[in-house]
């Protein structure tokens, strides 16, 4: 397994350590190159066309590449909690989640175990593996996966290098997720349902609106709308922002986003003729909706 580590834009290159409860480095995540989960079940609460009606096969792993401070994940994301597993459970993991009826893999914040990750995905999967992103990601790693992957779900969260840099210490951001998703895009083609709704391949771009940061959106929908051809991406425009994490530390986003806020980007959405995809009920905006991360299918019954 590698472990001179240059997998996201951070590229850190440094010598991971192999298992967390090794002596040795970690990159900007802190996490080993071994994967740790949090949780591995069923989860009806992604897009349709990802959840379907069986849910999806959703693997929620520990740590990340951005620090977002309101991360509605933190406990996993920042604070890393989760059961480490070798990559022959990681795959197990997913033929136990597709017994269940998973219409997918959904790899959640995967980027940092990507070398596991692609070890575990050597034979393919009798379903699609969905890649479920920050949107921080390097084109070369995008087009390392380019076999393994048939569905990117990546964020597009900022426009604006000011709140990158603030909520997420990326200034870059912009730049570097932009060009992750076109190469996705490129590797995918148009997206495809199959006929039941569920993608079977293609790019499904996610943005959570921010309160105070309406045009940080509409700079993200200005790029959506100038960048790619109808039938090319599916766009999901989010209200679910709840303060967590770090949130009450930026009293600016320590609120969910108002109707007005809403109402603003949607029409700027609609304005520009995006309307291929998702929008969010203002019910979304609700914690009861994060899943207990309490290693639920993580250890062989």
């Amino acid at each position: 397994m590698m472990t001179i580590c240059n997998i996201c834009p951070r590229a850190c290159k440094v010598e991971r350590k192999i298992s967390i409860k090794d002596k040795g480095s970690t990159g900007y995540c802190r996490c080993g190159m071994l994967p740790v989960i949090a949780r591995a079940a069923l989860h009806h609460w992604e897009e349709p066309c990802i959840a379907g009606t069986r849910g999806a096969g959703t693997v929620f792993f520990a740590g990340c590449n951005l620090s977002c401070v309101y991360c509605q994940n933190y406990e996993i994301s920042e604070m890393q909690k989760g059961i480490e597993v070798s990559v022959e459970r990681l795959r197990e993991i997913y033929f136990e989640l597709i017994a269940q009826g998973a219409h997918n893999i959904d790899l959640v914040t995967p980027t940092q175990y990507t070398h596991a990750i692609f070890q575990s995905l050597r034979e393919p999967l009798p379903v699609p593996v969905v890649y479920n992103c920050g949107g921080y990601e390097s084109v070369h790693t995008v087009a390392f996966l380019r076999k393994k992957v048939q569905c990117w779900l990546p964020d597009l969260k900022y426009s604006d290098s000011h709140a990158a840099a603030r909520y997420s210490d990326a200034p870059d951001y912009f730049e570097k997720a932009t060009a992750a998703i076109e190469q996705m895009v490129r590797q995918t083609g148009p997206y495809e349902l199959d006929g039941n709704g569920i993608l079977r391949k293609g790019v499904l771009i996610r943005h959570l609106i921010l309160p105070g940061q309406v045009e940080n959106t509409k700079g993200v929908l200005k790029y959506i709308a100038e960048t790619f051809a109808p039938g090319e991406v599916l766009f999901s425009l989010m209200r679910q922002y709840v303060p967590c994490g770090r949130a009450s530390e930026f009293p600016e986003i320590n609120r969910t986003i108002t109707d007005e806020e809403y109402e603003e980007c949607e029409s700027y959405m609609e304005a520009l003729g995006i309307d291929e995809g998702y929008v969010q009920q203002k019910a979304s905006s609700d914690k009861m909706f994060i899943p207990a991360f309490d290693g639920t299918g993580v250890l062989k019954k």
